[in-house]
């Protein structure tokens, strides 16, 4: 279903639910008051019908058709063309998971469009219908109470990275297998979020520059620039985030060099004591096979002491070995 919800309301009251765009239309022209109207990955056909009804820029419709654009905000005239990027934290695969929202606020119409499955259009809607006397502000009040949303949607999103960032900060320490790895995969999390976080700043005081020559609300006014002051909180976090992510990659780095260190380190000492005990082995191994040898003329042989001599010489010689590789630490 295309159109998700479609109202009209009159000082913040909500009079009529057209069933069709072309009701809409009639509606508001009759009545007078804000059409809101929320799509859901609407057909070219309905894009232009929209657009041909309250005079959409060719431009920002073919964004809002092609979605996959980044948070920003442009004006056209009268009429305000808003991209924003809702989000939510998945935990078990850390990951952050986007939405795209699409915002034209006109003099007397909303139209949002969405092109993700939940991006809180809904609970927007419910929330300015329970508040009329904001809502009767206009399309202003609309723009403010998504925008809103959105942000208040990115707290989540920031804890949830928190508590990751912990968890690696742990991990590093205790030599927990493909740290590594999961650095790299939530440092990419992090920027694709400051890449939706980065931008509402920016849109934020191109809203505030209009504040005076479009007589906005002085209470919109405030509660705008509370969302401003959310949004500086959240940016400087997630900054951080990256510079703790970028740190903890330098330790792992270092850590993991100081274990091949200290692995290479037992190994040599361990090389060490087989090749002194191999030695010490060798070398009454040599003096019995030259004894072993099938000659006839060999001195010592046929001495009455000369097997008595061989040993000693061999236990002599495993001896002083010994204690060479003992005074240098080889044993």
């Amino acid at each position: 279903m295309t159109i998700i919800d479609n109202a009209v309301y009159v000082n913040g009251q909500r009079t009529a639910d057209p069933v069709s765009l072309q009701q809409t239309y009639e509606t508001l022209e009759a009545r007078g008051g804000m059409a809101w109207i929320g799509l859901y990955r609407p057909t070219p056909a309905e894009m232009a019908s929209v657009a041909s009804e309250f005079g959409l820029h060719p431009l920002a419709v073919e964004d809002a058709i092609a979605a996959h654009q980044r948070p920003k905000i442009e004006r056209y005239d009268d009429i305000l063309f808003t991209v924003l990027r809702p989000a939510r934290y998945l935990d078990e695969e850390e990951e952050v998971e986007f939405g795209e929202l699409h915002i034209f606020t006109g003099k007397d119409f909303v139209v949002t469009i969405r092109h993700a499955e939940e991006v809180g259009v809904a609970q927007v809607r419910q929330r300015l219908e329970h508040q009329p006397e904001l809502l009767a502000l206009g399309p202003e009040a609309v723009l403010y109470g998504l925008l809103d949303q959105v942000v208040d949607d990115y707290a989540p999103v920031v804890a949830g990275l928190e508590n990751d960032i912990d968890e690696i900060e742990d991990q590093l320490f205790t030599g927990g297998p493909h740290v590594s790895h999961r650095i790299y995969k939530l440092s990419r999390e992090v920027i694709q979020f400051q890449r939706a976080l980065h931008p509402l700043l920016g849109i934020i005081a191109t809203l505030r520059n209009g504040f005076d020559t479009r007589g906005v609300d002085i209470e919109l006014q405030r509660k705008l620039r509370d969302v401003e002051d959310h949004v500086a909180g959240l940016t400087a976090r997630a900054d951080g985030f990256r510079q703790l992510l970028q740190n903890a990659l330098t330790v792992d780095g270092t850590l993991t060099a100081n274990r091949l260190n200290e692995a290479s380190a037992a190994q040599n000492e361990e090389v060490k004591k087989i090749s002194s005990w191999a030695a010490i082995f060798f070398a009454p191994s040599f003096v019995a096979g030259v004894y072993g040898m099938n000659f006839t003329i060999i001195p010592e042989l046929h001495w009455e002491y000369g097997y008595p001599y061989a040993l000693a010489l061999m236990a002599a010689l495993a001896g002083g070995m010994y204690l060479i590789f003992k005074k240098k630490k080889w044993l």
